[in-house]
């Protein structure tokens, strides 16, 4: 699929990680795809085995085909409730194009903050 790095996060809003194109949103709306103005392309998938939740405890802001700019609101999950339910939260954000460049390199830290970047394209 690609190389990235998974968190763990602690806020209910995902937010646009660059300014770019929004390549898709799943049905379920538990993942989606981004595409930078630079060609970098990016999933994020919210928690793990959340697909079966078919939309439930997530909100979209967004659809495919939308511009956006970096720290736009993509995405809410209600996490207390998908931990409550029983599912990890851990976020895989993996680059999908990952063979169009030399290396993807992650940051290496156990906490972050929403602005901060945690994947580098080289």
């Amino acid at each position: 699929m690609g190389d990235g790095i998974a968190i763990l996060p602690d806020d209910n809003t995902f937010v646009a990680p660059f300014n770019g194109t929004v390549t898709t949103v799943f049905p379920t709306k538990h993942a989606i795809g981004l595409t930078s103005d630079s060609g970098i392309e990016l999933l994020i998938h919210i928690g793990l085995e959340t697909v079966s939740l078919d939309g439930k405890f997530f909100t979209t802001f967004v659809e495919a085909g939308d511009t956006i700019t970096e720290g736009q609101k993509l995405v809410e999950v209600a996490l207390d409730q998908l931990i409550a339910a029983g599912y990890d939260i851990t976020t895989p954000v993996i680059v999908t194009n990952t063979d169009a460049y030399i290396d993807i390199i992650s940051k290496d830290v156990t906490t972050i903050k929403k602005s901060e970047t945690i994947l580098y394209v080289v």
